[in-house]
């Protein structure tokens, strides 16, 4: 008995880890029932979440002061994070949350090659083989939902510039906090999506602002619960659980996503057996790429 009152603390961090997959997988719920385009969606969201940011760091009473150089980085990391909303939003418009979420988890094969890169390590084995598995995955769903291809592209592109912003921030992270690098990344992002309004869209008119009162209310949710709240307890839980079990724990994402698509909305969710057999492939490929990095890990440190 007094092991597991022992144990409450830690299974405490365990539920509230997984409750942050579940708010994760649940964006995509929010962007079907949002009714504005992509690039709109993704400017409210920015918005609110910086000015929710802003909050935080006036009440943790946050240094912002960063150098010019570093801030011209984090505002090309919050220009990539910017095209990885609008594209996921944007899949979610052409297909629907199953092919989106399915498509996202292809990320973790873009990062075995982006992660070499940036990091200049060799490519491992197991990722090629991985990186090959994924893509039959990808095969088999494009074959059976040929006519949610522009969903699937997008999907595709929302998980490159996913994986992109993973590796980037896990490089600033070194340098900077958490806050600091999430607060310049939002404004840049928000900059950045606003002058292509103007220059290419309709600009900021009434119409931009005059959506729908259910809207405003799923930005805001979007906005605080799944990005600022979400971002901030994520980074708590990290100094409570290994990297490892967080990491293993996110790849969860999309079975928690599609499961509660196919619940609320089973008429446009449901599809193929084709599209589960390669989303599993993705799936399955994905959490075994992440056991066998750990096991690598565990083997340097004891080596």
């Amino acid at each position: 008995m007094d092991r597991l009152f022992q144990n409450k603390p830690k299974l405490k961090n365990y539920f509230h880890l997984h409750f942050l997959v579940f708010i994760a997988g649940f964006t995509a719920i929010l962007g079907e029932l949002i009714t504005i385009k992509a690039i709109p969606l993704v400017w409210f969201r920015m918005v609110m979440a910086s000015l929710l940011m802003l909050v935080y760091i006036k009440v943790a009473k946050v240094k912002l002061k960063v150098a010019p150089k570093s801030v011209l980085k984090l505002s090309f990391a919050g220009i990539i994070i910017a095209l990885h909303w609008i594209t996921f939003f944007g899949a979610i418009d052409e297909s629907n949350i199953s092919i989106t979420l399915a498509m996202f988890s292809t990320g973790a094969f873009f990062a075995s090659f982006i992660e070499p890169l940036i990091y200049k390590r060799k490519i491992i084995w197991y990722e090629i083989l991985f990186g090959v598995l994924v893509i039959i995955g990808v095969f088999i769903i494009t074959q059976s939902e040929i006519k949610y291809i522009k969903g699937i592209v997008l999907g595709i592109s929302s998980a490159f510039f996913s994986s992109l912003f993973a590796v980037l921030n896990g490089h600033f992270l070194k340098r900077h906090t958490a806050t600091i690098i999430s607060f310049y990344e939002f404004l840049s992002g928000v900059f950045f999506i606003s002058l292509f309004i103007i220059l290419f869209g309709e600009g900021f008119s009434f119409e931009f602002f005059s959506i729908a009162k259910s809207d405003y209310i799923y930005l805001f949710i979007l906005a605080s619960i799944c990005t600022a709240y979400a971002f901030i307890a994520s980074v708590y839980v990290m100094k409570l659980i290994s990297p490892y079990t967080v990491v293993l724990t996110y790849n969860l994402e999309p079975v928690y996503g599609i499961a509660m698509a196919l619940i609320l909305f089973p008429e446009k969710e449901k599809m193929s057996a084709s599209f589960y057999y390669g989303a599993a492939v993705i799936i399955i490929t994905v959490i075994l790429n992440g056991i066998l990095k750990n096991m690598r890990t565990l083997k340097r440190k004891d080596s």
